[in-house]
């Protein structure tokens, strides 16, 4: 119960609405006891002179004893709370109106006296109460004056222990139960008040932790689909990190599915390298053993006809972990491309030129096209060059005798595009986006198109990437197929 955000704050505000209410509480009851001292005190401040100016409460005899019994008991009976003490002009006792036995004191601090009488402050003003040694309470007090100077005090108590008790009684007074009463009422809607804010509050704060939480308990084989839920409102830090998390778990699948893709990708890889290495080996192998046991039966023909196979299966070999070897340099960027203008016209002819032999071995018309003046291209020669041999290789590879291959330079204001297009069997729809994966093949050149590894596209594509471009491949089926891409006429540095 205590884990959550809303409980915690729930006990916080409990906790400071019992403490306000217990402040509030002992606030009004220290300032109401406070105000009601002043108003008493203020109200009955000349008492204690009305009596001595209109008692003698002197003598020849010294104290008057018959008029101060006289004052004791009218005072007493106007009002029993009051408490009245003559004093000497030291503080001490002289006689009093209270019972003797609950006299606690003998003297009487004066300096709260001389306050009094001198009016240096305001009420109330408190002095000390004889029937307790720290009581100190509200009072009275006049000098009593015999031959021009002071002989006594009379002292007042205006609140004695009848109103202690009264006090007491007041407390548990309907008022008083009222009062109380809604003070508790008051806070009890308060608190009930800031309880429903900060579950309104919190609610959101809760669905996100919610969905944070079924997120990161979900099973990594599975991509979850849990969201915060974002609405067309006013947005305040809370859905800042709601939309926030969405983006971030959307990235998160993204990677997921990139490394489910590319797990896939890696075991395919394994199979396409295992097969592609075996066939070669176990025919190479397979010639090897058979020239080693057999060698003394065969003919120089033969011999020399399962030596061409061998050397053919071992170069087959080589060019697949060449490529291999090519391809991981490119992906890791261990490839530095050294870019500078070149001419790509004269390039295209080299290329052309080194397969126009084999095209027309192969009866299939081989030719490129493009304009006078062609400006130079920006790039790493050594890089294009092998990207054209591929293109190329790939044409031948998929071409019938009867058919064309072209090459053709574009010159578009700052860039030049480069087509290579062919009149072969074509790439089927559904195949058309892997032809650019490493070791993919169509299952046509599987039955006897080539001996080719898969490669060639894919080192292509890596190529025209490290070159800031991108190579697009559009097909028909028996229709042939086209390969594009650009290369810019201006350095980008």
């Amino acid at each position: 119960m205590l884990k959550t955000l809303y409980s915690k704050l729930a006990i916080v505000l409990f906790g400071l609405v019992c403490l306000i209410g217990l402040l509030f509480f002992l606030l009004v009851r220290y300032s109401t006891q406070m105000h009601q001292q002043e108003v008493t005190q203020k109200l009955n401040a000349s008492l204690a002179q009305h009596i001595v100016n209109g008692e003698p409460l002197f003598n020849d005899e010294g104290i008057n004893r018959p008029a101060l019994k006289d004052v004791f008991h009218m005072l007493m009976v106007v009002n029993p709370s009051i408490e009245v003490y003559l004093l000497d002009r030291q503080g001490k006792i002289l006689d009093y109106s209270a019972p003797a036995e609950k006299i606690k004191r003998t003297t009487v601090d004066l300096q709260p006296i001389n306050t009094f009488i001198a009016g240096e402050r305001g009420f109330p003003i408190v002095g000390d109460d004889p029937r307790g040694l720290k009581k100190q309470k509200i009072f009275s007090v006049a000098p009593v004056m015999r031959a021009g100077r002071i002989e006594c005090y009379l002292y007042i108590i205006l609140a004695g222990e009848e109103v202690d008790s009264v006090t007491s009684m007041l407390e548990g007074s309907y008022i008083a139960r009222f009062t109380v009463g809604g003070v508790i009422a008051s806070l009890l809607i308060a608190l009930l008040a800031g309880w429903l804010i900060f579950f309104l509050l919190t609610r959101r704060l809760h669905h996100l932790s919610t969905a944070i939480n079924a997120y990161a308990g979900n099973d990594d084989k599975h991509i979850t689909s849990q969201r915060y839920p974002e609405k067309d409102r006013h947005a305040d830090e809370i859905d800042y990190l709601g939309h926030n998390f969405n983006i971030m778990a959307d990235r998160i699948d993204e990677q997921l599915q990139k490394l489910q893709n590319n797990d896939a990708q890696r075991r395919e890889l394994v199979a396409n390298v295992s097969h592609d290495l075996r066939t070669p080996l176990a025919t190479l192998h397979g010639y090897v053993e058979t020239l080693i046991l057999k060698g003394d039966d065969l003919t120089a023909v033969e011999r020399e006809h399962y030596l061409q196979i061998a050397a053919s299966h071992s170069r087959r070999l080589n060019q697949l972990v060449d490529e291999l070897f090519e391809l991981s340099k490119l992906e890791s960027c261990e490839t530095l491309l050294t870019i500078e203008p070149f001419s790509l016209a004269e390039l295209v002819q080299d290329v052309v030129q080194k397969f126009s032999l084999l095209a027309e071995e192969k009866n299939i018309v081989l030719k490129s096209e493009f304009g006078s003046n062609m400006a130079f291209a920006y790039g790493d020669i050594g890089l294009m060059h092998r990207v054209l041999e591929n293109l190329l290789e790939n044409a031948l590879r998929y071409t019938s005798a009867g058919g064309c291959i072209s090459v053709n330079l574009i010159h578009h204001s700052n860039q030049i595009q480069v087509r290579v297009a062919d009149t072969g069997c074509g790439i089927p729809a559904d195949e058309l986006p892997h032809i650019f994966d490493r070791f993919y093949r169509l299952e046509k050149s599987r039955q006897g198109k080539g001996d080719h590894a898969g490669l060639g596209l894919a080192i292509v594509k890596r190529i025209i990437e490290l070159h800031g471009s991108v190579i697009e491949a559009s097909s028909e089926i028996n229709c042939g197929t086209l390969f594009q891409f650009h290369l810019p006429t201006r350095h980008a540095g």
